[in-house]
């Protein structure tokens, strides 16, 4: 008997039916009537599966579909698979996977639901193109396009844009990697496909950058954003590695602090005592609050009688939205703030002028509640208070400053007082304590000089 019986699976390695002939009496001593049985199998089977059609006078011939992937005999009595088609029966939903005869490399094509149009996956092996097809069929499940692997860095990109960073950061900060992508990334190495990014084609890219004007800091957040998309690729199985581990990044370097002394903080806010923004000035060098945390505050986060506020929002222009109110920073920086003398007196005046305001105005005052807002009580935009701020700088005799500057200028007075740097990152909204000491290192040597005084003071001298 033939020592096996034939499945209409196994007939990926279909050959011939005379070299099959051949072989079961050659190499397996068959007897006539069995060869013929199992022969008759094969056919029967093959029809089945549109490995043979119809010939002439009734005969038989092998389809082109089998040709193409007929195998051959070893010489070792075994049957070799074909060199177009994977052996065995795909699973369910699979998608077709072949070997390739002009290269050798395995395929499987599958359609995009969304397009209709049908693409190619490759591999060196059937499993990593099943892999690659689970993958694809995966995401085709969730409304996602498929990947192909013609996919370049400009197209992974825009899909982790939408797919990954969009719902996973604030919309300010999904701005930022998409400006980033769009105009440093995607003009030099856009078209590259992303299964041949390497490290040395990132390293490059930072250094055109910087060649072009570009701050190493700036780099060196590039290749964070990029990190970070990258490494979504090979958690969605796209590439292998990050090749972001192999480049050696732009060190970032510190971005230059402009701080406000004792004295230039004294003569600004007297030069600005009648100006429309004083109390919003004094806010932000006594408590150190961001631009947005002031420019989001409501009358009612402020208790006047308690000297004390409540940092829970954020006002922030973005692109699709314009100005929008967004939760602070980071859970950290949603924090009460003690206010000073100052502010509270630089408060109650604010607010007593804003009434006058209001009633002037009458029907068409927007009653948001802001505590800075424009003449009509709508919120400020940050933009035209920063140049509001940087003429008030010029009337005051002062140099160019960031608004920003006058949170550093906050932090940096109360340092120098000895004030504890625990306390100085609680006001700030600092998400760790090491955040404030990295950001003022500078001050660090003033602190020391003064633990030594005040042990001096302690011990004596």
């Amino acid at each position: 008997m033939v020592p096996y019986t034939v499945h209409p699976e196994e007939l990926g390695w279909t050959v011939s039916r005379f070299e099959v002939i051949r072989a079961l009496r050659d190499v397996l001593g068959a007897e006539p009537d069995e060869i013929a049985d199992f022969v008759a199998t094969v056919e029967a089977a093959e029809r089945r599966n549109g490995e043979f059609r119809a010939g002439r006078n009734g005969g038989i011939r092998e389809s082109e579909q089998a040709r193409r992937r007929r195998g051959k005999w070893d010489g070792r009595g075994r049957l070799t698979r074909g060199a177009g088609m994977a052996a065995g029966r795909r699973g369910h939903n699979e998608g077709s996977i072949y070997r390739r005869e002009s290269d050798g490399r395995w395929v499987a094509a599958v359609t995009d639901h969304r397009t209709g149009k049908r693409k190619s996956i490759y591999g060196r092996t059937r499993k990593d193109v099943a892999e690659r097809l689970k993958v694809a069929l995966r995401d085709q499940q969730q409304g996602l396009p498929v990947v192909a692997e013609r996919l370049t860095v400009a197209q992974y990109l825009a899909r982790w844009l939408e797919a990954s960073a969009r719902p996973s950061v604030k919309a300010k900060t999904y701005e930022g990697y998409e400006s980033i992508v769009r105009v440093r990334v995607v003009p030099r190495i856009g078209r590259t496909a992303l299964a041949k990014v390497t490290a040395l084609d990132l390293q490059g890219l930072y250094g055109d950058l910087q060649r072009d004007g570009l701050s190493s800091r700036s780099a060196h957040h590039t290749h964070r954003v990029l990190h970070r998309a990258f490494q979504q690729a090979v958690r969605w199985d796209l590439i292998p590695r990050n090749p972001c581990d192999g480049v050696t990044p732009p060190k970032p370097g510190r971005s230059e602090m402009g701080v406000l002394s004792r004295e230039q903080v004294g003569a600004f806010l007297d030069a600005t005592r009648d100006h429309p923004a004083h109390a919003l000035y004094v806010l932000a060098v006594t408590t150190g609050m961001r631009q947005g945390e002031l420019l989001g505050l409501r009358w009612e986060d402020v208790s006047l009688d308690g000297g004390r506020l409540a940092v829970r929002r954020a006002l922030q222009r973005q692109r699709a939205a314009g100005l929008a109110f967004v939760e602070p920073k980071t859970a950290r920086a949603r924090r009460t703030v003690v206010l000073s003398q100052r502010a509270v007196a630089a408060l109650r005046r604010h607010r007593a002028r804003q009434v006058e305001q209001r009633l002037f105005v009458g029907p068409a005052w927007r009653d948001l509640g802001l505590v800075f807002c424009t003449a009509t009580g709508g919120p400020l935009d940050p933009s035209h208070q920063t140049a509001t701020f940087k003429l008030a700088l010029t009337r005051a005799g002062l140099g160019s400053v960031r608004f920003h500057d006058l949170r550093h200028t906050a932090a940096t007075l109360l340092l120098a007082q000895g004030v504890h740097p625990k306390v100085v990152s609680e006001m700030l909204g600092h998400a760790t304590i090491a955040l404030t000491l990295d950001t003022y290192s500078h001050l660090v040597p003033v602190l020391h000089a003064q633990a030594a005084a005040a042990m001096d003071a302690l011990l004596g001298a």
